[in-house]
């Protein structure tokens, strides 16, 4: 069997219309905009009105990459969705997602790995595509925090917003597209940014939704030096997997979830902040889709070229690690 490559053809996202920024935090909580822009880089966030759903949002993401690439919904072969914030416990996202773009010759399913869930299905897609079984796969990432955020916790509520993104894969010829990718798990640190209630370890009760305890927790400064130590050197590996060494990097694209941490880890990595892509100021932390929003930004305003290096960086719930060579289409 002939391996074949992936490359993404198509990409797009979408964030609703709903902006919560720093001084509306500031009459919800005790914090302050310099503060949260300090530790943070963020200013605002993009909040889901209360008729959307996470796939309300990764289906009209999903309609733009598939645009973008310039397909039909019956083009798809297979639908991935990463989300933390699922619609139901089931049926899936990636169904509703399915139904709603009216793919009828496409399977789908749910990945669940936190704010690195966009590289893990990206990886995904990619091996069904090298192997021959797809032709075209949907990835797409989409969540609403809000939806798990508790707002009268200052040390979370300002870090979150909603947003999706998606991108389409196709075949390629091998040495084009995803090049290479590295990935880790770290389950000893998994309670370092969970919800405790909701599955089967901890059902939701009166006593858990009075503890709170149905909302998004996290222990920040672990997190933090999880993440600024793991996202080099998972970075690290990718480039050497790929032959690819930084200096060759166009772009490097990282999960936003806090500046200081795309700072340190862009400054391990020796790539120049002119080469590090960063949109954290205006969407916060989205989750798997922050990645997507960012590469799509990137494509509309003309910046990413064709045989362009990019480097994808993730890192987030489980305690995971995520990283992604690509030579862009």
């Amino acid at each position: 069997m002939n391996v074949r490559g992936a490359r993404i053809s198509g990409i797009g996202s979408y964030v609703p219309d709903k902006i919560l920024t720093n001084a509306d935090l500031e009459k919800m909580v005790s914090t302050t905009d310099e503060w949260i822009v300090s530790h943070t880089g963020i200013r605002e966030r993009h909040i889901a009105d209360e008729s959307q759903a996470t796939s309300d949002l990764g289906l009209i993401a999903a309609q733009r990459a598939l645009a973008d690439a310039g397909l039909q919904a019956e083009d798809i072969d297979l639908i991935i969705v990463a989300t933390v914030t699922p619609d139901h416990a089931f049926p899936s996202t990636a169904c509703l997602i399915q139904a709603g773009l009216g793919a009828a010759n496409a399977a789908g399913f749910d990945l669940a790995i936190g704010c690195t869930g966009f590289i893990y299905a990206l990886v995904t897609a990619s091996q069904f595509i090298a192997s021959g079984a797809f032709e075209h796969v949907l990835v797409v990432a989409s969540d609403t925090l809000s939806r798990i955020t508790d707002w009268t916790d200052r040390a979370t509520c300002v870090l979150f917003g909603d947003g999706a993104g998606a991108a389409v894969l196709e075949a390629c010829e091998p040495g084009d597209g995803v090049l290479s990718f590295s990935m880790q798990t770290m389950g000893e640190y998994g309670s370092y940014l969970s919800v405790p209630a909701g599955g089967s370890r901890r059902p939701v009760d009166a006593e858990a939704l009075a503890e709170g305890l149905t909302f998004l927790r996290m222990e920040g400064h672990e997190v933090f030096k999880l993440a600024v130590r793991g996202c080099p050197e998972v970075a690290e590996r990718a480039l050497q997997k790929a032959g690819v060494s930084s200096h060759e990097i166009s772009w490097a694209v990282m999960h936003q979830a806090n500046l200081r941490i795309i700072d340190a880890a862009a400054k391990k990595l020796d790539i120049p902040d002119e080469r590090v892509y960063v949109n954290i100021e205006r969407y916060g932390n989205t989750s798997g889709a922050t990645i997507p929003i960012a590469l799509d930004e990137l494509h509309q305003a003309g910046k990413l070229k064709a045989g362009e290096m990019i480097l994808l960086i993730g890192f987030g719930a489980g305690f995971s690690l995520g990283a992604m060579v690509l030579k862009w289409r």
